[in-house]
């Protein structure tokens, strides 16, 4: 298998989001997030990206594939979303990237493509002249039934990047989780690093 790993944005990035949904879809159907997702939900979420002229699309393709992606846009696309989370930090909303997703298929993980990831959107937000980087994940309780006995968290890869997570910084996102009827709140850490 092979695997290349592209920027994309304007066009290219619109023309991808219906792959990202699909992998949306499927790599968080999976632990921590047991997201139960829909096409319908996932095209309006991605609105975002077709929007912002200052999104970008990290794609991972195995030939002409779809396989992996990560996006990013500036944090002030989504202030109405993560405005609680941050309130009263002091920071400036407007000078921060925000890293959001990474969905990789597992027959390609553990090739770095995790690094490559985030380097080209660290290297996307500092050519708009943004000072700061951050993402969120979902946090579990430790005794979740749930949870697999080989799970190892993300944490030393992200904090081998320089990420650090922002104490109290935390939004609440609903979503269904598998095997539930009703949508759930669930916390989302914030983890950031300087440019």
């Amino acid at each position: 298998m092979s695997l290349t790993v592209s920027p994309l944005t304007g066009q290219p990035l619109v023309n991808a989001l219906s792959g990202v949904a699909a992998l949306r879809i499927r790599v968080f159907r999976d632990w921590p997030y047991l997201y139960d997702g829909d096409q319908a939900y996932e095209e309006s979420y991605l609105q975002t990206y077709r929007d912002s002229p200052r999104a970008i699309l990290v794609g991972a393709f195995d030939g002409p594939r779809l396989v992996g992606a990560s996006t990013g846009t500036p944090l002030a696309d989504h202030a109405d979303d993560f405005a609680a989370a941050f309130a009263g930090t002091g920071l400036d909303l407007a000078k921060i990237f925000y890293c959001a997703e990474s969905v990789l298929l597992s027959d390609y993980r553990g090739r770095g493509t995790g690094h490559r990831f985030f380097d080209l959107r660290e290297d996307h937000a500092r050519d708009l002249g943004f000072t700061k980087c951050c993402f969120c994940a979902v946090q579990r309780p430790a005794d979740h039934p749930d949870r697999p006995a080989d799970y190892r968290p993300l944490d030393p890869f992200w904090r081998s990047r320089g990420y650090a997570p922002m104490p109290g910084v935390v939004a609440q996102f609903r979503w269904k989780d598998v095997g539930e009827a009703e949508e759930s709140a669930k916390p989302l850490q914030f983890w950031m690093k300087d440019l």
